[in-house]
């Protein structure tokens, strides 16, 4: 089976990408081991524990493909403030959309209301899509790549794509190195319903293991629930995940200093190693890596999917401006252009990441005081906290033709 452009991946970031595509003129194959069905939703089902927060850039991109509607038909839960604090001290900070004149700063969606909003757009179009396909080897053929898969099939592509997440198969196997370091911690993540209601606010508390995120989830006129993502050792996560339900919710609200009154409930617990990756190349020859193929980062501030839907977009961006150029699509030098955009980018976001979880965690002294003043110095800066807002709602920067306001 030969196709203009393969694929690998049909997640929040491949999905993304071939729909922006779909208008190119290109035989696109969209390539992944699950089923590819839409499942059914009901709104009073319960809250999927993995989720992400979409800034206003990433809503532009799926308001663009057309997979907005389809979210918010669903369930999406907008925030229009963030609380920041620390847990060792008294610094604190406060984030607000009005500070730019938006309505919000995103929304918590997610990920499977995501993932089904941009499957039922893949079905209404006319990408391929080849579900239940694992990769199991990966060769060069000619000018193009040879994708053998478990059930025996073959594909041909002059260009692949992949997007098949931080353990990708086709990084593996075609032998592009990364850079990856441990963080020592695991996330907690579920689903918990409090006393007091989250007033549309995503919060945030670094405590001595790491930090713990509650982020606002709107069921109808229910704003109690939130989702939660708490970063602790190894070992403590070991503790945690052996609690009872009610012994949990107990632990959670006394790390969350009861911000929010009593955790009432918490939905069935999941627990993630974090690690870090970035590959030293985004492209080669006829090869490009998108999202968490390309990076991984710390789930501290949600940006993951948003620096690979804004990936997709730059990729599209830079493939179809080729296409009308004339250029071979493979070529090394059109894909760079595509790296050249993104890498920096990511690594600046990686790495303010990476020092914030580094400052959080250092327990000298001199530096837990040197955070806290930060912190409410930044805090009483309105201009400096604007700059902020608009750099995380996609307001400036590179941004690609699909994420522009």
């Amino acid at each position: 089976m030969d196709a203009d452009l393969i694929i690998v991946g049909a997640g929040m970031v491949g999905s993304a990408l071939a729909l922006a595509l779909q208008d190119a003129g290109l035989e696109i194959l969209l390539v992944d081991g699950g089923t590819l069905s839409v499942a059914p939703f009901e709104r009073s089902a319960a809250f999927e524990p993995r989720v992400s927060a979409l800034s206003a850039a990433s809503q532009r991109v799926l308001e663009r493909l057309g997979v907005w509607p389809g979210i918010v038909a669903r369930r999406a839960s907008a925030y229009a403030e963030m609380r920041v604090w620390d847990g060792a001290g008294t610094g604190q900070i406060h984030f607000s959309a009005a500070s730019v004149h938006a309505a919000v700063l995103g929304h918590i969606v997610e990920n499977r209301v995501v993932q089904d909003a941009l499957l039922e757009r893949l079905h209404d179009s006319d990408i391929g899509l080849l579900a239940g396909a694992r990769l199991e080897r990966l060769r060069r053929s000619g000018d193009g790549w040879l994708l053998n898969l478990a059930d025996g099939r073959e594909l041909r592509t002059p260009l692949l794509v992949a997007a098949d997440g931080a353990h990708s198969a086709v990084r593996r196997l075609a032998g592009c190195a990364t850079r990856e370091w441990d963080y020592l911690h695991h996330a907690i993540v579920t689903s918990v319903r409090c006393t007091e209601p989250h007033q549309a606010t995503a919060w945030q508390r670094f405590t001595d293991d790491g930090p713990l995120a509650f982020l606002p989830l709107d069921s109808g006129d229910d704003q109690h629930w939130c989702s939660i993502v708490w970063s602790v050792l190894p070992s403590e996560a070991e503790r945690l995940m052996a609690l009872d339900d009610g012994a949990f919710c107990r632990e959670l609200g006394r790390a969350f200093e009861l911000r929010l009154g009593t955790v009432l409930h918490a939905d069935k617990r999941l627990c993630i190693p974090l690690r870090q990756r970035h590959a030293k190349r985004y492209v080669e020859e006829g090869l490009a890596l998108i999202g968490d193929a390309a990076h991984s980062i710390h789930p501290l501030a949600g940006q993951g999917v948003n620096l690979g839907f804004l990936d997709a977009a730059v990729l599209a961006e830079v493939l179809g401006h080729a296409l009308g150029r004339g250029e071979r699509l493979a070529e090394e030098r059109v894909l760079s252009r595509y790296e050249r955009r993104r890498m920096p980018h990511n690594l600046a976001m990686m790495a303010a990441m990476e020092g914030f979880e580094r400052l959080f965690q250092a327990d000298p002294l001199p530096l837990r005081w040197l955070r806290n003043a930060g912190l409410d110095w930044v805090d009483g800066l309105p201009e400096a906290k604007a700059l902020f807002v608009r750099q995380a709602l996609g307001l400036s920067g590179d941004l690609p033709e699909l994420a522009r306001p």
